[in-house]
């Protein structure tokens, strides 16, 4: 877990550190470790999108976290939370919940639901894509609108 998270953060700093210099504040995307997070938590706040492998070397994962660290704006303003879980011999209560087969990218939404399970790494412009598609996101998007009375 300590590979995954140092990985994560890595990814997060190279990617965060431009725009920094330029004087801009990036939104924050939290990411966990599945061991820490509980999906009651997130009930009509956050998305949570889970991100499980067997290993943080594989290299799905990995590619996956790349993906994620490019385009976390665009999550966080989904309001997306990140659960990543590469250890499928602690047994967390998501992975029992979800029971992933090695690699799996898992979108709940805000209502619990889950919404999409992909066996494979998908674009965030993918992810954003479905998130938008969504009953509740429709919503917010609606309420959003300049000029709504």
């Amino acid at each position: 877990m300590r590979y995954t998270l140092a990985l994560v953060f890595l990814c997060f700093a190279t990617i965060a550190a431009p725009a920094q210099e330029r004087g801009a504040t990036p939104p924050e995307l939290p990411i966990l470790s599945a061991d820490e997070a509980n999906l009651n938590d997130f009930s009509w706040v956050k998305r949570p999108l889970i991100v499980f492998a067997d290993t943080p070397a594989d290299p799905r994962f990995v590619e996956q976290m790349g993906y994620i660290t490019e385009r976390f704006d665009a999550l966080a303003e989904r309001d997306v939370v990140v659960i990543t879980d590469t250890d499928p011999d602690a047994r967390s209560d998501i992975r029992r919940k979800l029971r992933p087969r090695g690699f799996s990218l898992v979108l709940i939404g805000k209502d619990g639901v889950i919404y999409l399970r992909k066996p494979a790494p998908w674009h965030v412009r993918e992810i954003t894509r479905t998130i938008d598609k969504l009953p509740v996101r429709q919503q917010e998007m609606r309420e959003a609108r300049p000029g709504r009375s």
